[in-house]
């Protein structure tokens, strides 16, 4: 009878408070929020594009100042935009880089939006649809920087930064239209599209490059291909201009999958240094 009793008391300890729990409301959870988003209905593309921003908030940032602004392809939440903002919001949190507006495009058909025109078979396999690099700058340009500038309060400062095709459309974009950003990033980018086409092309417009003397970041992973023909393209910018200013960063062990972030930091740090009264 006692063991009954002592059981009896063991088992109303550890049970009744797990009861009283369950019936006791949990508190209501609420999203989880960290920046803003909106849609641009484009005409050049003919479809609705989600615009994801983030602005970082480093200590003593006056909530109005101008920004200047990185637009990033393969910015949905799902694709890069959250890695990338975390780096823009910890690196100017602690005052290695100047604080800038992140403005992400979420992709509706990357590889259409991020390759030009190719010849070659294998290329038209990869899509339905390929080669719309033109629009999709047009849309940059004409339709979504407008809706920026009138949205948030930035400076004539613009960066572009894509890796593998969308560094294909970041160097192309260096190329054929270079006062469109001031800064360029391209990361491992797929210079390999239409058998190497933009990058034999690239000495008869670097002329161009050279006068709007843009800054420009390179980097490659291990993957061999890439390596070689990143490693060209900074050489062929640094033969053109010595004035450019060019950085080549190769990260034999990071792989295609896993160099965004890594050479994102090195190239946030590089490229938008903070003036040294700023650090902490």
């Amino acid at each position: 009878m006692r063991l009954f009793v002592l059981s009896l008391l063991l088992l109303t300890a550890f049970v009744a408070p797990s009861l009283a729990a369950e019936l006791v409301p949990s508190a209501p959870s609420a999203p989880l929020v960290i920046g803003e988003t909106f849609t641009v209905q484009s005409k050049v593309l003919g479809e609705t594009r989600r615009i994801n921003v983030y602005r970082p908030r480093p200590w003593g940032l006056d909530p109005k100042e101008p920004l200047p602004v990185i637009y990033m392809p393969d910015g949905g939440i799902e694709e890069d935009f959250l890695h990338v903002a975390g780096l823009v919001q910890v690196l100017s949190g602690n005052g290695s880089i100047r604080p800038f507006l992140l403005v992400g495009i979420e992709n509706t058909e990357r590889r259409r939006d991020m390759t030009g025109p190719s010849s070659d078979p294998e290329d038209r396999k990869i899509a339905p649809r390929i080669g719309g690099s033109a629009a999709y700058r047009a849309f940059l340009r004409d339709e979504l920087m407008p809706e920026v500038r009138q949205r948030y309060a930035t400076t004539d400062e613009r960066a572009l930064i894509g890796e593998s095709l969308a560094g294909l459309f970041v160097v192309e974009t260096l190329l054929q239209e270079p006062t469109l950003f001031s800064s360029y990033i391209a990361i491992d980018p797929s210079l390999w599209w239409n058998r190497g086409q933009l990058l034999a092309d690239a000495p008869k417009q670097l002329a161009a490059a050279r006068q709007a003397e843009p800054r420009v970041f390179l980097a490659s992973s291990g993957q061999p291909q890439l390596a070689a023909t990143t490693l060209q393209f900074s050489a062929l910018l640094q033969q053109a201009s010595p004035s450019l200013l060019v950085k080549y960063q190769p990260m034999p062990d990071e792989t295609h999958a896993t160099i965004y972030h890594p050479a994102a930091l090195q190239a946030l740090r590089t490229m938008f240094p903070a003036p040294a009264s700023a650090s902490p």
